[in-house]
């Protein structure tokens, strides 16, 4: 077209504008009423292609902290049941060496003495019955092998029958921690000399032969033993106090992956619903345009 030339506008030009512009307008709204009652500006790749891959990676995040967060929660019944179930160990042995310095002493009667080495043998059931604890129908001091108890009979612990294999929780990315102890870290292995329940036996004889020598090396294989066992339940409460600051950190992480999630995909309401306002506004005005484009007819012109 030269210049100063005037283009020629035709009526069919005028309603294909006018096509346009309504649609354009009904699509626009069309878009806030669907943000308006999903309550989210993301709510199909096109509406923000950056902004979806970001939320997805960000919900990707959010189902592995989950997970890690059961495997967590599985990892400290465990050990909480560990630490339980081996400070009953120690209250045992801190009474078997109460009653050994108790027979100790020459000057009681064999009678009494007997008393005591009865005692003895209870707390020996006792023990055993730590030892073979369940938890969850689980074996605890068993090693892997979880279906069985590490002493199906009262002598097992004569010879190395339990399994000292390691029980492991995946409790964050590439962290995998060990939650189990085995029966030879509490009550001693077959071999040593202060295996907890050979030590018990030995004195619970010592003490109804009145073998004063005996119930000495008796106590003295008790102390030995209590120290490993308080070193293990040691060991097991390190592991409670670092599951509970892995615990806080997934709680942290998970606050702060939802609140970026939620700053990319939720929408503004209150933009929204103004800009909604807006948008019906001006297709109204566009109904009202098309309305008036449309209404002159060959009678009227004729008129």
């Amino acid at each position: 077209m030269k210049v100063g030339e005037t283009m020629r506008v035709t009526q069919n030009m005028l309603n294909q504008n006018m096509l346009t512009s309504l649609n354009r307008n009904l699509g626009k709204m069309e878009t806030l009423q669907r943000q308006m009652t999903t309550g989210k500006k993301i709510n199909k790749p096109s509406d923000d292609p950056v902004g979806l891959s970001s939320a997805m990676r960000y919900r990707s995040e959010l189902e592995a902290n989950e997970q890690y967060q059961r495997n967590l929660d599985d990892a400290q019944s465990w050990v909480e049941f560990n630490d339980t179930t081996v400070g009953q160990a120690v209250d045992v042995l801190h009474r078997a060496r109460e009653l050994a310095v108790q027979g100790a002493n020459d000057s009681n009667p064999q009678e009494a003495k007997n008393a005591v080495a009865s005692e003895v043998e209870e707390l020996f059931d006792q023990l055993m019955d730590i030892a073979n604890s369940q938890f969850n129908g689980k074996y605890v001091f068993n090693g892997q092998k979880t279906d069985q108890p590490p002493y199906p009979t009262d002598d097992a612990y004569q010879d190395t029958t339990f399994d000292d294999g390691k029980i492991n929780f995946e409790v964050s990315r590439s962290l995998v921690l060990n939650v189990n102890v085995h029966a030879g870290q509490v009550f001693g292995e077959a071999e040593d000399e202060d295996n907890a329940f050979a030590t018990l036996n030995a004195l619970s004889t010592a003490l109804r032969d009145g073998d004063k020598d005996g119930v000495d090396q008796a106590l003295g294989h008790l102390d030995s033993r209590l120290d490993q066992v308080l070193e293990s339940w040691s060991d097991i409460g390190a592991r409670s106090n670092r599951l509970e600051l892995i615990d806080n950190r997934l709680k942290d992480s998970d606050t702060n992956m939802q609140t970026l999630l939620s700053k990319t995909e939720d929408a503004d309401m209150a933009a929204v619903i103004t800009n909604l306002r807006t948008a019906e506004n001006v297709y109204q005005a566009s109904l009202a345009t098309g309305a008036r484009i449309i209404s002159p007819t060959l009678m009227d012109f004729l008129r």
